[in-house]
């Protein structure tokens, strides 16, 4: 009998693959974009096709000639997308990366560009020809569980990388899963607290963060913005049947040596700013007390990943102050929820409303597409990663 030996990489690739599968069908013919609803004046289109050939898009960048960089975390690759003669749909995609361990985002550091595996951070320099082969640049990161990693560049010229949990509930005896991380831009730990005596650099910035996926800084504020996805199977009471509509999704603002409350606390929907502790999974060392409520809810088991502002765009004034957070969707509530895109309303530079800005991925209880990851170009117009249909959509509005 003949034993066939897989990579990590391949049986990475089937893994997620059978856990797409598991959220519904694979989308496979050319979807009808008529049945996506958006505000009056705004129009969508397909960018680029990537799934049947390149993978299925996760986390998107833009450099500062306006190339989009998505990582493609089931074929381990990077592509780049370019629209060179501005019509709105990208020419055939260059692959920059390959072999990678699990690719989930992508960033920029001068003229370096760092990718998230879900092991650690590679870099990769420019070259005459392209890019260089990637090499080690934060090794050892926390694997499995919720294993993607997305890595940011923030405005005060740190990176910040998340790690997830290993499980749905649970006290992680790995301290820096749930969390948000800190590098100095030579890949050294620069957590919250300070290093003393002979203790390793601790690279933890907050904690409490079962999957922080998306993250983006106020544009005027500078505040650290980072989305976060609740327990699965909870309920109000001790014992209770599960109910669907908790917990509800947080935004959090992050701040360091923050508490956000998992595994043992989530936002109460009916209490602004005040944190309910689960009865099911009680803290003997931890009061809900100490945990930061959210800044923003969302519905429950929504999923949302990818956060932008709007700043940069070219849509109307009212909305330029403003966020698009991308739902991923639920994968176990009878009714499910998520599958758009919604806007954050923000009034004096603070978020105050949710609402519905793209919808009509989901179709009752079928789901055709799923929403990752949001981005604007320096076009102006709106990007959208969706890993079912394997798409990159463009989002513009008419007065473009």
């Amino acid at each position: 009998m003949k034993i066939v030996k897989w990579s990590s990489a391949v049986l990475f690739g089937l893994l997620i693959g059978a856990c797409v599968a598991s959220y519904g069908r694979i989308f496979d013919p050319k979807p009808d974009l008529s049945k996506l609803k958006l505000p009056a004046g705004f129009s969508i289109q397909i960018f680029s096709q990537l799934r049947s050939q390149y993978g299925q898009p996760r986390m998107m960048t833009f450099d500062a000639e306006g190339n989009l960089y998505v990582a493609l975390a089931t074929t381990g690759q990077v592509v780049m997308l370019q629209d060179k003669n501005s019509d709105g749909v990208a020419e055939t995609p260059t692959v920059v990366a390959r072999n990678l361990n699990a690719p989930h985002s992508v960033t920029f550091v001068g003229d370096a560009m760092l990718v998230s595996n879900q092991d650690g951070i590679v870099k990769l320099t420019k070259t005459s020809t392209g890019w260089s082969e990637p090499k080690p640049f934060i090794s050892n990161l926390a694997e499995g569980g919720h294993t993607f990693k997305t890595v940011r560049l923030g405005p005060d010229g740190f990176l910040y990388i998340n790690v997830g949990s290993s499980c749905n509930v649970c006290v992680e005896s790995e301290p820096t899963r749930a969390t948000i991380l800190r590098y100095s831009t030579d890949g050294k730990p620069t957590g919250h607290l300070p290093t003393l005596g002979r203790h390793a650099p601790n690279a933890i910035w907050a904690t409490g963060l079962r999957n922080s996926q998306g993250f983006a800084w106020h544009p005027v504020t500078g505040a650290f913005y980072a989305t976060n996805e609740g327990a699965d199977n909870r309920s109000d009471k001790k014992g209770a049947r599960v109910n669907d509509e908790l917990p509800p999704e947080h935004l959090n603002v992050i701040e360091g040596g923050q508490y956000y409350g998992w595994p043992h606390c989530w936002g109460d929907p009916n209490k602004p700013n005040t944190m309910f502790e689960d009865p099911n999974f009680v803290s003997t060392n931890l009061s809900c007390a100490q945990a930061k409520p959210p800044a923003m809810m969302f519905t429950s088991h929504s999923t949302p990943i990818g956060i932008t502002f709007l700043h940069k765009s070219k849509f109307p004034v009212e909305y330029q102050s403003d966020a698009i957070v991308a739902l991923h969707g639920s994968w176990n509530r009878k009714q499910p929820s998520g599958y758009s895109l919604v806007r954050v309303k923000f009034k004096g530079n603070q978020p105050v409303a949710v609402e519905p800005f793209i919808t009509g991925w989901l179709d009752d209880k079928d789901a055709w597409g799923r929403p990752v990851d949001v981005a604007v170009g320096t076009d102006g117009a709106l990007y959208v990663s969706d890993d079912r249909t394997g798409y990159i959509y463009r989002v513009s509005h008419q007065q473009q």
